[in-house]
């Protein structure tokens, strides 16, 4: 019941700073048999791309990004896995490799979109999506961000996963975003696949969803952690840096699992200041 406190507090939160930003671009493009949405803003030379967590949207997850990131220096791509905000149809499933699938259908939108070399910044999901693309690319990607992702998944994890699981114990504030973007009984029934999804990991070896991917990654890797994030246990981004070689790990003392949103001014310093080295 904490943690539903607590994403109840970020959705109240992100509610709150909702705000409306300039997106230069908006539109959809055949990937991989599907139609994927995306956003983008900024002129930059330095592409970068915004990869969400679980049932997010680079519209729900990222406007501090969209609306604040340097414009003159990048150009910020923010898009919808499949299945998830506008990207639909197909309704969203989850495979064992859904991870996989969603970080080739990411890296083939920013190919097709006409850009050949790009950073990414994932957060949650978005950032396990972020690993196995920059493993499996490292010709593509110049720079990875990565917050509140795990690579494997242990039996903490998934009390947790089972404590969000039910959506009727969600207060109406928190449920009603979700349910507005995707309607009652879609996001019910999207949010207990997701549940699932990620809880099979737990029958792999270690637990490990990309484990043996990470000493892959060779490009610049920041890592970035809520000190508090009762979501993602500390042991997660320490693991990434001790198998990301060359990585840093910088923590928020008092961020816990949306720190890009609470701490959107910091973060975004250090993720420019990051990106610009």
């Amino acid at each position: 019941m904490a943690t539903l406190m607590f994403i109840n507090r970020i959705l109240r939160k992100a509610a709150t700073q909702k705000r409306s930003y300039s997106v230069s671009v908006c539109g959809k493009l055949s990937v991989n048999g599907v139609n994927l949405h995306y956003q983008r803003a900024g002129e930059g030379k330095h592409t970068v791309l915004l990869l969400p967590g679980a049932l997010g949207s680079g519209e729900t997850d990222f406007g501090p990004q969209l609306s604040a990131l340097d414009s003159s220096r990048f150009t910020v791509v923010s898009w919808d896995p499949r299945g998830y905000g506008r990207s639909r149809p197909p309704d969203r499933d989850f495979p064992l490799h859904f991870f996989h699938r969603d970080a080739k259908d990411a890296v083939d939108l920013m190919q097709a979109l006409g850009f050949r070399r790009f950073s990414l910044l994932g957060w949650s999901d978005g950032g396990i999506t972020a690993l196995i693309a920059a493993a499996l690319n490292p010709t593509l990607v110049n720079k990875l961000v990565v917050w509140g992702a795990n690579a494997f998944v242990s039996e903490e994890d998934i009390q947790i996963y089972q404590s969000l699981r039910d959506v009727s114990l969600w207060s109406e504030r928190m449920r009603r975003p979700m349910e507005q973007m995707y309607g009652a009984q879609y996001f019910k029934q999207t949010w207990e696949r997701w549940v699932d999804g990620i809880s099979q990991f737990i029958n792999k070896p270690q637990g490990s969803i990309c484990v043996d991917l990470l000493p892959q990654i060779s490009c610049p890797t920041l890592i970035l952690h809520g000190a508090q994030d009762p979501v993602v246990p500390a042991y997660h981004p320490q693991l990434l840096q001790d198998s990301i070689s060359g990585s840093r790990l910088h923590v928020f003392p008092k961020g816990k699992h949306n720190i890009h949103l609470r701490y959107s001014a910091e973060f975004n310093t250090l993720v420019e200041q990051f990106l610009n080295e």
